[in-house]
Order: structure tokens, then C-alpha cells, then sequence
């Protein structure tokens, strides 16, 4: 089962994510864009899990949550992951109690590392995915300053769960299977 680690949001910010999409949309020739159930921050990606590990990460989980205190973020700016001819990756970053955000993604990998999940070489730069391989009809920038964040609602981070992705046809699936509760 291929799995991931992320912070879910409330419906209001996932529908806030939806038009703040609809307007970037207009300044786009064509794009992928993320499926409002499946906007999410990701902590650690797993991969393939077989199913008779997922009581052990649970138990892990379990043990990281439990140090946190409950917290929030929020979303302060658009930025992308450039390729050749469009760009790769359309995201939002954040700000707010980072790093409470960047200690718990540790402690995740942490916890995790004598699973066999290796932990990541790169440092985490937490954002969240609201688009891939986007070709615009204008500059980066432009848009950038178009766009008004401040609309989209704080995430409240109370809970961490363990999601499985699955292809569904043309569309990938994201369901969360377990849920760990930070300290409220």
C-alpha cells in the first residue's frame, strides 16, 4: 500500500484552496491541479507499506504525536518548482509556528528510521501542492502579486495522520487510515 505521512486540513481552507486555484487558473494555458479532498502537508512520504507494518508505524506515530502540543499555520506565499518548459510543481508556502512544524516532521523521521523508512537527505521545506506541470500565459511574478493569501483560513494542527494513495482511473485517491492526535 503506498503511504504518506501529512497534517490534513478543515474543509474551509481546502474550499479556499479551490478559488484561490480558479484564479490562477486564468492566468494558465494548462496545468494539473490538486483535487480538493487530496490538499494536505506532507511530512514524510513511505512509499510502498505492507500492511502488516502499519500497527508498528502506528504505535510510532502514536509515541511522536503525543510529545506536541496542538498549533497553527498559515499560508504566506506562492512559489514554484521550475522545469525546462513549464512548471514542475505550483505550491504555497507557510509561516506560523514552523518551528513546532519542523521538530515534529523530525521526530516523525525519527521515529520511523529503524522501520526501515530512511530518513530524507534533503531538508524539509514544508508547502503545499496545488498544482503540477503548469504552463502560464504570463510571469511568475506577476501572478505571485495578484494572488491574496490572507483569504485562506489558518490550519489549525491538532491531529497527524498515516494517508494510502491509490490510482483510481485518470485520478489519484488520498483517505486517511489512521489518526494521531497531537496534545490539545
Amino acid at each position: 500500500m503506498r503511504s504518506f505521512v501529512a497534517i490534513d486540513f478543515e474543509r474551509d481552507v481546502k474550499e479556499t484552496l479551490v478559488s484561490l486555484q480558479k484564479e490562477i487558473k486564468m492566468h494558465t494555458l494548462s496545468g494539473r491541479w490538486k483535487h480538493e479532498d487530496n490538499f494536505h502537508l506532507t511530512l514524510k512520504f513511505l512509499g510502498e507499506v505492507e500492511t502488516n507494518k502499519i500497527k508498528q508505524i502506528d504505535d510510532r506515530l502514536l509515541k511522536a504525536c503525543s510529545k506536541f502540543e496542538a498549533f497553527s499555520l498559515c499560508f504566506s506565499h506562492l512559489g514554484c518548482f521550475q522545469g525546462q518548459e513549464f512548471i514542475r510543481v505550483l505550491w504555497l508556502g507557510l509561516t506560523g509556528d514552523t518551528n513546532a512544524l519542523q521538530v515534529l516532521q523530525k521526530t516523525i523521521e525519527i521515529e520511523l528510521e529503524d522501520l526501515g523508512f530512511a530518513s530524507e537527505k534533503r531538508d524539509y521545506t514544508p508547502h503545499v501542492t496545488i498544482a503540477q506541470d503548469v504552463v502560464l500565459t504570463e510571469d511568475f511574478e506577476n501572478i505571485k502579486d495578484l494572488i491574496k493569501l490572507y483569504k485562506i483560513p489558518k490550519i489549525q494542527v491538532k491531529s497527524v495522520y498515516l494517508f494510502k494513495s491509490e490510482q483510481k482511473g485518470p485520478k489519484r485517491i488520498y483517505t486517511p487510515i489512521s489518526e494521531y492526535k497531537l496534545v490539545h
